[in-house]
């Protein structure tokens, strides 16, 4: 397994981390959901999380 892939394997489970706390911290009820858009698309998933998932109030 090259380097390159490797690395992109990383990035991806950094975004599905990032996914899921950040789903979990503003109180989604679909931190699943969150979870696997952030392995499907990595950290591209990030910048719709904060825009559709509002903040717990």
């Amino acid at each position: 397994m090259s380097i390159e892939m490797l690395l992109l394997i990383l990035l991806n489970l950094i975004g599905v981390f990032v996914c899921h706390s950040i789903a979990k911290s503003r109180g989604s009820r679909h931190v699943a959901f969150w979870s696997a858009m952030g392995a499907l698309f990595g950290p591209l998933a990030i910048p719709f999380l904060l825009i559709f998932v509002r903040g717990a109030k």
